[in-house]
């Protein structure tokens, strides 16, 4: 008889235990209960999409697990190690770009490399052959010298996604990095970064990714899991898998289990919705 071998689940990339966030108003001593009680563990490679109602604490998770912010309770770890502050091994994009105006698109993408920890080590060559690398990735060959006014929304954002990955972060930490764009352009930026991201390529040599989104059917469309918050204070309402294959292309949204899927989120989150805007 043979005796089949349980596979060990890996130790998670990211494990988020009991967190809770307060914060305190400095004139009125008001206290306000952010996040409370957050658990989620993220395994290696993961992409990970969180929505939630307008100002259930999508990004203050975001910023505790950057390190920007700290928790006032619960405990997060990286490879089994406390963050405790920012780190050159998480990378965060907002949505905003945050590009320098007076650069061009190449000294955007090699800001880290030449004057933070990333580049700590590396010779000119190298900087430079790994700059080129990052724009011909995100489809900027030939943009390398326009600054950030010559260049469309999207172009802006795909600088801003070189600059990330440039750096070599381990974890990729992203903050509604496509609300800004219109429709159009945002659909074929979903698809871009799924390629970026290593969709179809080696499963190990894919980046963690935590992807925050207003956009349910983006959630759907990029997420292998989607964790979906309440608010007041913000928590973990449910953790849904999305099971449509990979490689996903544009054909997944007419997808009778992508329309299914996205109706299950909306459902957990209508009535906050609506409240938050009223």
């Amino acid at each position: 008889m043979s005796v089949q071998m349980i596979q060990p689940k890996p130790a998670p990339k990211l494990r988020l235990k009991g967190i809770s966030k307060e914060f305190i108003a400095p004139r009125t001593g008001q206290r306000t209960l952010a996040v409370a009680d957050f658990n989620l563990d993220v395994q290696p490679g993961e992409f990970i999409c969180i929505v939630g109602p307008s100002g259930c604490g999508k990004s203050t998770v975001l910023n505790m697990i950057a390190g920007l912010e700290k928790s006032t309770s619960g405990s997060i770890e990286m490879d089994g190690k406390a963050i405790s502050a920012p780190g050159a091994e998480r990378g965060v994009m907002f949505q905003d770009y945050a590009l320098f105006p007076w650069k061009s698109v190449r000294d955007n993408v090699g800001f880290g490399l030449r004057h933070g920890t990333a580049g700590a080590g590396m010779a000119k060559a190298e900087r430079e052959d790994r700059i080129n690398h990052f724009v011909q990735l995100v489809g900027l060959k030939g943009a390398e010298s326009k600054y950030p006014h010559q260049l469309s929304g999207g172009m802006r954002q795909r600088v801003a996604l070189a600059r990330l990955l440039a750096n070599g972060p381990d974890v990729l930490l992203m903050d509604e990095p496509l609300g800004a764009l219109d429709a159009q352009t945002r659909l074929v930026l979903q698809v871009e970064l799924l390629r970026i991201w290593g969709e179809t390529g080696n499963k190990d040599d894919r980046k963690t990714v935590i992807f925050i989104t207003h956009g349910i059917d983006e959630a759907v469309f990029l997420a292998d899991r989607v964790v979906v918050m309440s608010s007041h204070p913000g928590r973990v309402s449910a953790v849904l898998d999305v099971d449509i294959p990979r490689p996903r292309t544009e054909e997944v949204r007419l997808d009778p289990r992508f329309a299914e899927l996205s109706e299950e989120i909306w459902s957990l989150i209508r009535d906050e919705a609506y409240r938050a805007i009223a």
